[in-house]
């Protein structure tokens, strides 16, 4: 079944002959240049062995059936009911393995549970270029697409379990991603563009995060008056017990700042910052041909940063979308132009509930649907997502 929405097309791969049904977006670029995204999630119950294997078969097909090869892979997360417990069958597999190389992809991992019956799901991102093969190289956690004047890097799964708390902690993976990116000469104020931030048992510490990642963001001059960076700050276990933060990043050298505009709908939800966090709402990052739109993790808070609708699950995605759909409209963008969501719920028996809503509400769109505590604990929701637009600007760099 194909839908076409603006330039992006849907299609999905659901058939019951199917190991795993497979949901995918294509946004066909101007320049030649497509952009997809797939959510693939196991049909049948089974081990994680045997769920991997389905995830692995049906992505290929799909693949195949979209004329994609391996090469345009550029970002995996696979979303883990027991992460500890999966992590010798995900290194067993090339492809949902972080140290392969051949060919390179940054590779994620978070403990978040998917919908029952899947052990596992996976989120992936491609990128086809039919002028010329991905210009990718594997550097220590992070893959970097070399494209004209630009680079483009996703860093995955750091962590720093011998700190103690998860203000230590939090510290401790910031520098190291900063270590990483002063050796490409990237900074977080000028190149980072979004950040996930997994927890181990959000409500302990989240806290510790976020006063760890306010203070250092206020030493490298990220304050309320300059610009914060787009994040996702949610439950997640790593496969390292003893690690209370793991990072997931984004970032681009060669970025012009006249690229980058941070997304706020002040009408509807309250800076972060009102609330002691130190994260963007969102943001868009425009090329010639396009224009990519991040949006933060959202739930359902008002303009002054009350949580609204306390214990209606239902009610809370309501006004959630209500909140995304403001952020979309500033960067010129509507629901027509989402390419992926990922759905956050606090309590396992909102899964389905969850997954029928979004599916009632977009059809096709990929939708990947976890358990994972949100920030705080009134919040039983939460709603991350990237769209992309048509755009005509031939003074910016290509994507």
């Amino acid at each position: 079944m194909l839908q076409s929405t603006s330039r992006v097309s849907l299609r999905s791969f659901d058939c019951e002959t199917l190991p795993a049904s497979v949901a995918v977006s294509q946004f066909q670029g101007r320049s030649g240049v497509d952009e997809y995204h797939l959510i693939v999630r196991p049909r049948q119950y089974g081990s994680i062995a045997i769920q991997l294997q389905s995830v692995l078969s049906a992505y290929r097909d799909a693949c195949r059936s979209l004329g994609l090869d391996m090469q345009t892979a550029l970002l995996r997360r696979f979303f883990c009911s027991d992460l500890p417990n999966q992590a010798t069958a995900l290194e067993a597999l090339p492809f949902s393995n972080p140290r392969n190389t051949e060919p390179p992809c940054a590779v994620s991992w978070v403990g978040q549970s998917p919908m029952p019956p899947a052990r596992v799901a996976l989120w992936t991102y491609h990128v086809s270029d039919p002028t010329c093969e991905l210009d990718k190289m594997r550097e220590g956690a992070s893959i970097t697409l070399r494209r004209g004047e630009l680079s483009h890097c996703w860093t995955t799964g750091i962590t720093c379990a011998g700190a103690d708390t998860s203000y230590g902690q939090t510290r401790g993976v910031f520098e190291t991603y900063e270590a990483c990116l002063q050796s490409r000469d990237l900074s977080l104020t000028d190149n980072v563009i979004r950040t996930w931030l997994f927890l181990q048992n959000v409500d302990s510490n989240y806290q510790g995060m976020v006063a760890a990642r306010r203070e250092l963001f206020a030493e490298r001059g990220l304050t309320p008056y300059t610009h914060f960076i787009a994040s996702t700050g949610v439950e997640g276990a790593s496969a390292d017990v003893a690690a209370k933060v793991t990072l997931d990043a984004y970032a681009i050298s060669g970025v012009r700042r006249e690229q980058i505009e941070f997304l706020a709908a002040p009408d509807y939800l309250s800076p972060t910052h009102v609330y002691g966090v130190t994260f963007e709402r969102g943001a868009s990052v425009a090329y010639q041909d396009r224009k990519h739109v991040i949006l933060s993790g959202t739930a359902s808070i008002d303009r002054d940063g009350k949580i609204l609708y306390p214990g209606d699950v239902s009610r809370q995605l309501d006004r959630t979308l209500v909140n995304i759909e403001a952020l979309l409209r500033q960067a010129g963008a509507a629901f027509e132009d989402v390419c992926m969501f990922i759905v956050y719920v606090r309590d396992p028996n909102d899964l389905v509930l969850a997954s029928q809503q979004m599916r009632q509400r977009f059809g096709d769109v990929p939708t990947a649907v976890a358990v994972a505590g949100v920030c705080r604990p009134g919040w039983l929701i939460e709603v991350e997502c990237e769209a992309i637009v048509s755009a005509s600007n031939p003074e910016l760099p290509a994507f």
